[in-house]
């Protein structure tokens, strides 16, 4: 057990790293993944325990806390924010795994899990356990990481194909040096590769049943951070980092706009052209909005989890659409301030450029991508059956 710093110490601790991840920002652009100074303020802030049980040192944040700290941790560098969200995500998976095996992970100090949901390897069975090959690409934070989450299908005896979750470290894996992307180039999100690679039973679990919230840790059952659903987790786990992205813009915007000239008009000051007054209350309100919808889906799990009340079908959906709005209106902010920023704003040094690449980015990743959330939510509202397992 250790002691818990307070939701406001964790943010307070997030807020002074921001003129750190500004500082390397641009190093981590050109060298695809964090910088060593950054990881290293990460594990001194104690971000790496946020999401960990306390029996093992862990803090157990709220969702809110979370939230509140990925969105600062974004404001600073969208790169940051999102990896350090992929890494609770996995983190917090591992509590779902039985209790010897989250003894061997969190055995190494500030470890760290990276991740997919894709199942996109095959999981032969053999004595003892499953033999993997094949590859996950989009892998966050792989190049920082001890051990990968992974999800393969498996046959089963009636020859359909089952998904199985499996826990391997990170250096049993071949990774792929394949970063080489548009936005978010700080996350290092490489492909990994398994090669006849020999997974234990009691380090794997069924993925239909965790998204049943069939967890097999027993010490874990009554703790409130695992009363929840894995997507609603995810939901509120991934909402921060783009809405410090939104922030970050609004800043950066600010700093420049004082006496900037608007080329080819009258106007000597950006400031006292009416456009700009309409460009910067809209985008404002478009960060407010995604504020908003950032706190509910973490507020409510953070309630229906302090309670242990199940999830009725129609809060996972909304869970899902939530995350979707957020990067909708985060990303709608961002594109009016990056469009009022002028051709110079097209040079690496200024950040904005940087904020409206990290954002697009993350309006595309297939479980934060608008429509689908949109659809999926609209669907259980008509009173369908969803079409997705990831709810």
């Amino acid at each position: 057990m250790t002691d818990v710093p307070s939701h406001e110490e964790l943010v307070s601790r997030a807020t002074d790293l921001v003129p750190l991840l500004r500082k390397h920002a641009q190093w981590s652009e050109e060298n695809r993944r964090l910088h060593e100074e950054v990881v290293e303020g990460l594990g001194a802030a104690g971000f790496f325990k946020m999401r960990v049980p306390r029996r093992y040192g862990g803090y157990e944040a709220s969702a809110r806390t979370v939230v509140e700290v990925a969105a600062e941790l974004g404001r600073g560098d969208g790169a940051v924010g999102w990896t350090q969200q992929v890494w609770w995500i996995p983190g917090w998976m591992v509590g779902l795994f039985p209790d010897s095996v989250q003894d061997e992970v969190y055995r190494t100090p500030d470890v760290r899990v990276c991740g997919t949901l894709s199942p996109s390897a095959m999981a032969t069975p053999v004595d003892g356990g499953y033999l993997v090959n094949g590859k996950w690409g989009f892998i966050s934070g792989a190049l920082h990481s001890h051990w990968q989450e992974i999800i393969a299908l498996t046959p089963l005896p009636d020859g359909q194909m089952m998904p199985v979750m499996g826990l391997v470290p990170i250096s049993d894996v071949e990774i792929v040096d394949d970063w080489h992307t548009m936005g978010v180039r700080g996350s290092g999100s490489v492909t990994t590769v398994a090669k006849d690679l020999f997974v234990p039973a009691e380090r794997t679990l069924p993925l239909p049943a965790i998204l049943q919230e069939q967890y097999a840790s027993a010490l874990n059952a009554d703790l409130p951070m695992y009363k929840a659903p894995l997507l609603a987790v995810a939901a509120a786990t991934t909402v921060g980092s783009v809405l410090g992205m939104a922030r970050g813009a609004m800043e950066a915007f600010m700093e420049r706009l004082p006496g900037r000239k608007i080329t080819y008009t009258s106007y000597d000051d950006q400031r006292e052209a009416p456009i700009t007054h309409l460009q910067l209350a809209e985008a404002s309100l478009k960060i407010d909005q995604a504020e908003f919808h950032s706190y509910r889906v973490a507020d409510l799990l953070d309630a229906k989890s302090a309670a242990g009340e199940p999830w009725k079908i129609e809060e996972r959906a909304r869970a899902r659409a939530d995350v979707g709005v957020v990067c909708r209106l985060a990303k709608e902010a961002v594109d009016l301030l990056f469009g009022a920023s002028g051709g110079s704003s097209i040079y690496e040094s200024v950040a904005i450029q940087r904020i409206a690449r990290n954002v697009t980015t993350a309006n595309l990743h297939a479980l934060m991508y608008p429509p689908t959330a949109f659809e999926l939510y609209g669907r259980v509202l008509a009173g369908l059956e969803p079409n997705t397992l990831y709810i």
